[in-house]
């Protein structure tokens, strides 16, 4: 029994299971604005073990091919796929496994789920490989947490709306917004080993620019998405304290590197869960 324990809690450091909290408020946001209410407690099922299982499938992969890029990074270099607590074997099945629940749970929800769940794979499996050879992996990772909104409107309505492509627009430039400022951390690192980011290609004061931009991008279309989808002053509300939170993360990060974590990890956490509560009070 113990040992069983064990290896859930290595599973759940090898996918840092705790920062599900940046993808499953989006999915619900979608899923309560598509049904205008409550949608139900089977979608509410199926929506979360949709969403954990392909989250867990990307970062099995990114965690099984970047192996060797994590045993030289010092930041990275106790991962539980690095110093043996999850073999390699196991990290496989893992993402199998995963992989046929996704594709599973598609099935159960709608034809076009099912239609769109081996693609949404395919993406979420690209972040890894992109960073080999792009600079434009950061995006890659929005788009990955952007599908989150695009697959909660397609489970309640089985069709992508204007206003839910806004929304997915803005989750990617809020991800790969964050992901740029996190990415400062690992900036020689990627020197040294040719990784591509855009930190190590445009240096410490452009990528913080650029991330400045991604973010007001992040503003706009949730704005976008807010008048599509006909949200009042909850909606509204959302919008103005998301930008706040944004312009507090840079803060933190433009004062202290140190505190890159806490921006990361904290403030978008809390921005997420604070715009699903206000779309939820918007809608009721």
């Amino acid at each position: 029994m113990n040992n069983l324990k064990t290896k859930l809690i290595n599973l759940s450091e090898l996918v840092m299971f705790q920062h599900s909290i940046f993808s499953l408020p989006f999915i619900f946001i979608a899923m309560v604005v598509a049904s205008h209410g409550w949608f139900g407690w089977k979608l509410l099922f199926l929506g979360a073990i949709a969403a954990i299982s392909a989250r867990n499938f990307a970062m099995g992969v990114n965690r099984y091919l970047d192996r060797d890029i994590d045993a030289l990074n010092p930041r990275t270099k106790n991962r539980p796929s690095v110093d043996g607590r999850v073999s390699a074997t196991t990290m496989i099945a893992f993402i199998v496994i995963n992989a046929l629940i996704f594709i599973a749970v598609a099935y159960a929800i709608n034809d076009l789920a099912f239609k769109l769940s081996v693609p949404i794979l395919a993406i979420l499996g690209a972040y890894t490989l992109f960073k080999r050879f792009s600079s434009l992996a950061h995006l890659i990772l929005g788009v990955s947490l952007g599908l989150a909104p695009i697959a909660g409107v397609v489970a309640v309505n089985g069709e992508i709306t204007l206003w839910s492509i806004y929304l997915a627009i803005g989750v990617m430039f809020w991800v790969a917004g964050f992901d740029l400022l996190y990415s400062l951390q690992d900036i020689e690192f990627d020197k040294a080993h040719n990784l591509h980011s855009i930190p190590s290609k445009f240096g410490v004061k452009n990528t913080m620019n650029i991330a400045k931009v991604f973010h007001i991008l992040t503003i706009v279309f949730w704005s976008l998405f807010i008048i599509e989808a006909k949200l009042g002053f909850f909606g509204q509300l959302a919008i103005i304290l998301s930008a706040i939170a944004l312009a507090y993360e840079h803060y933190l990060v433009n004062k202290d590197f140190t505190k890159i974590d806490r921006a990361f990890f904290t403030v978008n956490g809390y921005l997420g869960i604070m715009f699903f509560i206000l779309i939820i009070l918007e809608v009721i």
